[in-house]
């Protein structure tokens, strides 16, 4: 009768030793083509190589979303991919793990916009003016021609928040890229944007998730957009004739983060490190138009995909970068603004 328990207990424990053997994670991206790189890139060889099953959550930079976990201590998010003020905001009101970076890699591997102690830049991608070749003969070259519907009429495809429309508008209003934020950083500064911003309001069809400013080029429903770089290379790898103007480009990281409270601390930090490799970063890159921030990984990439990057010479000559401590700063306000300025 023993000896029947004792069978009994090896057979239970043995049928249920792969499933404790497997752990679980959650990661979240915003999705779209950017999801389908990491899931080729980043998910499917981690999940592989390391026995875990990965539930991948689709967002839209919510960080209300992230707040509500940390705060309730019911944090279900494990690795969660965010833009740049977003990471500072967070690392300061104490929204995200600090980083063990012995567990992820030599900081010295990276471009140093990627080392925060909250977070690791996973890729840098441009906000560009895109347009439909097909639709539209002449081609745009500034920020003043994307304002002009007298020479280009139709509808402008734009972001709805304040972040890079207000550098956008100062560009279209005659400011040289490197005076964009000492301009805005005035009142005055920020009353000019908004002006501009005004004029073309009346145009304006705006957007909030990343797939859907080449969905408006291809229907026809704008004229030209403000798009992630890395959306149109993959409408353009679809056989659409959507084109680039990279003249006052924005280029900006996105970061890993541990939300505070993860139950699953060390499984998300062998992510992340697994997505900051060469190689892994390398695959991403081939997958879709985002440089890596691992500095080895360029060497793996052959001409015609570095050529497609924000960081390609041609690419970033006349682009400017985000300034993540100035919206850090004073993001909250500009953001409260540009709200109630929408609204009315």
């Amino acid at each position: 009768m023993k000896s029947k328990k004792l069978l009994a207990m090896a057979a239970s424990v043995a049928f249920t030793l792969p499933v404790l053997a497997q752990s679980n994670l959650t990661v979240v991206n915003f999705g779209g083509a950017n999801g389908v790189a990491q899931q080729r890139a980043y998910i499917e060889p981690f999940e592989r190589a390391n026995n875990t099953r990965i539930t991948v959550v689709a967002y839209n930079g919510e960080m209300a979303r992230i707040k509500a976990m940390v705060e309730a201590r019911r944090v279900t998010w494990d690795v969660v991919e965010v833009e740049g003020p977003d990471l500072s905001r967070g690392c300061d009101e104490g929204l995200f793990e600090k980083l063990d970076w012995s567990k992820i890699g030599n900081k010295a591997d990276f471009i140093p916009e990627a080392v925060h102690d909250c977070g690791v830049g996973t890729f840098v991608w441009s906000t560009v003016m895109a347009f439909n070749a097909d639709r539209l003969q002449t081609a745009p070259t500034s920020w003043a021609d994307f304002w002009d519907v007298q020479r280009f009429p139709g509808k402008r495809g734009m972001r709805k928040g304040a972040r890079y429309n207000l550098e956008f508008a100062l560009m279209a209003d005659g400011v040289k890229p490197a005076d964009v934020y000492r301009v805005l950083a005035t009142r005055e500064g920020a009353d000019r944007a908004f002006r501009k911003l005004s004029e073309l309001k009346p145009h304006i069809q705006w957007w909030a998730a990343g797939a859907q400013p080449p969905q408006f080029l291809v229907a026809g429903d704008v004229v030209m957009t403000t798009v992630f770089n890395g959306r149109i290379a993959a409408a353009q790898r679809e056989g659409h004739n959507l084109k680039i103007n990279w003249v006052g480009s924005i280029y900006d990281l996105d970061f890993w983060v541990i939300p505070r409270g993860s139950r699953n601390k060390e499984a998300a930090h062998r992510f992340i490190a697994f997505a900051s490799t060469p190689e892994a970063q390398a695959n991403f890159s081939r997958q879709i138009a985002y440089a890596p921030t691992n500095v080895h990984a360029l060497r793996l990439l052959d001409d015609r995909v570095l050529a497609e990057l924000p960081t390609a010479p041609a690419n970033a000559r006349e682009a400017l970068q985000f300034n993540i401590n100035f919206w850090a700063d004073q993001g909250e306000a500009l953001e409260r603004r540009f709200a109630s300025w929408a609204a009315q």
